[in-house]
């Protein structure tokens, strides 16, 4: 069995729903990402051997195969695109790093792209003639409603359930806006500019009084979940390029290895806590605290609760701030943890471990760990 590791890893600026990226296709997000990839690497377009994309909103198609051919790859090389919601890009890179693994691939672009903006109006078809059609904001994820509640509503029950105050919600917020404030000269290089954007474009100097005064979307009184501390609907596209070493140059040895990954189911009306068991397994596997942490920040409340259940150290998690500072394009979001943490790791010591971990929608959960080599 090869290892699997990861030789570049770019990404879109992320932009909100009706922003910057509002007429720019999901294809023609991720197409220039897939591009810069191969560009870092110093990799024909040729040597790919598959590319893989997250994607939860395109509404059918292939989104992998438009963004694999705009962004020049040959025609021979076949595409993927996956759904499993908020995890959909992360998995995605999972399944590339398995391949190359397993001996079936040598190089493979992996990630994800979401456009909320130019996504398909959904709509359910008439059951009889005369009917009109059900317009419908989201699928089902859970087969019974009442195991289905809208995720805000979850995220409140969560709240009270462990604890977890507005004004710690907040607080969470207020510092997520403010490490990718802070750390916009190291965001920057990763980030291809696309429709002239090349800095996330909703990271802003959030105030606890602005917190204090944002609209209730869920619960009540102190355990209430208010709109700074959700992350809002965006566009964007994320990538990595995951090979195997033999037969690379040694100038183009790669310094970041895939080292692990695992994915996990839980109850879906708790879909907060499902990268937990998969983020622990990693964790007690491996046996060393990860140096550092990119953990998907749909929600603050999520956030928090997830930090506590897994003994994190705050200090090392989402260094560059989160998607509460950024914005949460479902599809991409797995995957722009995996190129922040690729990046992050990029400045850590030989040996150092990095995670990345999400949970998405219905209960599900993915986590994966690199090594800086």
């Amino acid at each position: 069995m090869s290892r699997a590791f990861l030789l570049a890893a770019r990404r879109t600026a992320v932009a909100p729903r009706g922003g910057a990226f509002r007429e720019v296709e999901a294809h023609d997000l991720a197409a220039p990402v897939l591009h810069a990839c191969l560009a870092d690497a110093g990799l024909a377009p040729v040597a790919v051997d598959h590319v893989i994309l997250g994607n939860a909103l395109s509404g059918g198609g292939n989104v992998a195969r438009l963004a694999a051919l705009a962004a020049g790859l040959p025609d021979s090389v076949p595409a993927l695109t996956l759904d499993t919601q908020c995890c959909s890009g992360l998995d995605a890179i999972m399944l590339a790093a398995r391949l190359v693994e397993s001996g079936a691939a040598r190089a493979v672009l992996a990630g994800g792209v979401e456009s909320w903006s130019r996504a398909p109006l959904r709509a359910r078809r008439p059951k009889a003639p005369g009917e009109e059609p059900v317009f419908y904001e989201r699928p089902p994820f859970a087969p019974w409603p009442q195991r289905d509640p809208d995720l805000v509503t979850a995220m409140a029950a969560l709240a009270r359930a462990q604890g977890i105050a507005r004004e710690a919600q907040g607080a969470f917020a207020v510092a997520s806006h403010a490490a990718a404030l802070a750390a916009r000269a190291i965001l920057e290089p990763e980030i291809v500019p696309v429709a002239g954007l090349g800095r996330d474009a909703f990271t802003r100097a959030l105030e606890a009084r602005l917190c204090a005064r944002a609209p209730v979307l869920a619960g009540e009184g102190e355990f209430a979940v208010d709109a700074t501390g959700v992350a809002v609907e965006a566009d964007a596209a994320a990538a990595v390029l995951v090979v195997a070493p033999e037969g690379l140059p040694e100038a183009r040895r790669p310094g970041i290895a895939f080292l692990d990954a695992a994915s996990a189911g839980a109850a879906p009306e708790e879909p907060a806590m499902a990268l937990v068991p998969a983020a622990r397994r990693l964790m007690e596997h491996h046996k060393r605290a990860p140096a550092c942490v990119e953990l998907m920040e749909s929600f603050a409340a999520q956030a928090l609760a997830n930090i506590a259940a897994l003994g994190l150290d705050p200090a090392r998690v989402n260094r560059g701030g989160g998607a509460l500072a950024r914005g949460h394009p479902i599809g991409a979001s797995g995957a722009i943890l995996a190129v922040r943490l690729f990046h992050e790791l990029g400045r850590e010591t030989p040996g150092a471990l990095g995670l990345a971990a999400i949970a998405a929608a219905g209960g599900l959960g993915s986590a994966l760990m690199l090594q800086r080599v």
